[in-house]
């Protein structure tokens, strides 16, 4: 992954220097809504020359080739309203140079730029570089100085380093910042090694339509291309690139994601918005767009969406047999909204809580959450489900889950379900445990190839699911024998809790009833 350019140091160590160079590491992470844009504007304006220079070369002189990019946009990428008084400097030199009210000249040049390309438009203008609070500057003019000079030390343009380069070290740039984002962080970022496994173990191919309703930071989407990519080298044809969408409900992590794509050198459609009650994507009828791949993240155990959410929505997300799968936890809602995301030869990896496997499952009489899951097992949707080790994902040390959907299973696999439990495959990182490159090929290997390997993986038919109360937890049919293994004190509290409140629920519904029949309660 590293890249060395110009002073020798790797371009992951310079990117994350230069957002220390605000206030050190430890408040890197408060500042990367400025950071990202600035970083994603060296490199917008490195390439801006590149290409300058190769129309340059044509016509006879810089000054010539940025009359001709201002009378027509359609010459470069991106056009950069920014003219150095000297057309042979680099066009950076316009913003390095900035020596009074830096921080107001920054977001001025910024929303310049946005207004020439509708493409940038909300993405890097939506940072006020000059914003106060109580009277006092986020980041005042000495600092954001400073960061100018830390970024303008190395040169991002396409002959110094090429789209995928930059693109990974701008994932380590949002890797390096979700370190310091406490619980926030796992909104916007999954481990890059869960993403090659979902992204490996679905097999998009050229031209395929990926979507991710929770993009984050647009991570996952970006591995699904690079899958391809991989997959696809060597053939003797030209490689259609993948169709990317994705939708997220936070501006500044929207902004995030539509910077990684372009920085990837990657063309995605990433909408804004509340993806579980205002899906962006839909076809020309008004219902939900399906796609050939979707790969999400969602946030575990959501509890702010209520049954009135399930039972209203026009998209026909949630059948019968399944639907509401009580307040405490949307996971399995998001399941039904992916599954009704996909077209008829659709696959899915979704990450879940590790509870959402198991949950209801043991207890007397029914479970909301168990009875969806029961309608993906009878409904032979649900391919593989694979545990993941513990203390991966920045929000949490839970293992997490991630669930296979598959709506054309082979017959071979028709009736059954592969189980992986790679809790053992980690090694010890700091500050998360990781998952090394074996231990990624070997998860894939087995997923794809629906391989069998004593305290690792398991093909277990519909009957002994059923057996077990609809219980898919790969913990529950493999053990690894090193230690016994116990579930984790919050993961049975929110059981608990989840119990607790089915069984409010029934008994409000007797209430309503005895009261229509007149018996006093």
């Amino acid at each position: 992954m590293a890249s060395n350019n110009g002073n020798g140091k790797s371009l992951e160590s310079w990117i994350w220097e230069a957002a220390c160079s605000i206030r050190g590491a430890k408040d890197a992470p408060k500042y990367k809504d400025y950071i990202l844009p600035l970083i994603f504007t060296k490199r917008l304006c490195d390439v801006f020359d590149d290409e300058l220079n190769r129309i340059a070369a044509e016509v006879g002189s810089r000054n010539k080739a940025f009359q001709l990019v201002k009378a027509d946009h359609k010459l470069v990428r991106f056009y950069l309203p920014l003219l150095p008084d000297d057309p042979e400097e680099p066009v950076w030199s316009v913003i390095r140079k900035l020596s009074d009210r830096i921080g107001d000249s920054i977001t001025t040049h910024m929303r310049a730029i946005a207004k020439e390309n509708p493409l940038l438009q909300g993405i890097i203008d939506r940072v006020d570089f000059n914003a106060t609070t109580h009277g006092q500057r986020d980041l005042d003019d000495d600092r954001l100085s400073n960061l100018i000079e830390a970024i303008s030390t190395k040169r991002l343009g396409l002959d110094d380093v090429e789209a995928d380069i930059i693109g990974k070290s701008y994932e380590y740039l949002i890797r390096k910042f979700a370190e310091g984002g406490g619980q926030s962080a796992g909104e916007f970022y999954t481990p890059p090694e869960v993403g090659t496994i979902m992204s490996r173990v679905l097999q998009p191919e050229p031209g395929m339509e990926i979507y991710d309703p929770t993009c984050g930071s647009g991570g996952l989407l970006v591995k699904c291309e690079i899958a391809m990519e991989e997959s696809a080298r060597g053939r003797m044809r030209t490689i259609a690139p993948l169709k990317l969408f994705g939708q997220e409900y936070t501006p500044e992590t929207w902004a995030m994601a539509n910077m990684n794509m372009i920085i990837h050198d990657m063309e995605g459609q990433i909408e804004i918005g509340d993806t579980f009650k205002n899906p962006k994507f839909r076809n020309k009828q008004g219902k939900l767009r399906t796609f050939d791949r979707v790969v999400a993240n969602p946030m575990w155990n959501q509890d702010w969406f209520t049954e009135s959410d399930y039972d209203n929505d026009e998209f026909d997300r949630f059948p019968a047999g399944a639907g509401f799968p009580g307040k405490s936890s949307a996971d399995w809602g998001w399941v039904q909204h992916i599954h009704a995301s996909l077209n008829n030869l659709g696959r899915a990896a979704i990450v879940l809580d590790t509870g959402a496997a198991s949950r209801g499952s043991g207890n007397a009489g029914t479970n909301k959450e168990k009875s969806v899951r029961k309608w993906f097992v009878d409904n032979d949707i649900i391919e593989s489900v694979l545990y993941l080790p513990e203390n991966l994902f920045y929000n949490t040390t839970a293992p997490g889950i991630v669930l296979f959907l598959n709506k054309d299973k082979e017959i071979e696999k028709e009736g059954r379900v592969l189980l992986v439990n790679a809790s053992r495959i980690f090694e010890k990182g700091d500050p998360k445990n990781f998952i090394p490159d074996e231990g990624i090929k070997q998860i894939v290997d087995t997923l794809i190839n629906w391989k069998e390997e004593e305290k690792l993986s398991r093909i277990v038919e519909h009957a002994e699911l059923k057996k077990s109360d609809y219980n898919i937890s790969p913990s529950r049919y493999i053990h690894t024998g090193e230690t016994e293994t116990y579930r984790p004190i919050p993961e049975i509290v929110k059981e608990l809790k989840a119990i607790e409140e089915e069984a409010r629920e029934t008994d409000e519904a007797l209430r309503n009833i005895l009261k229509q029949l007149g018996v006093d309660v």
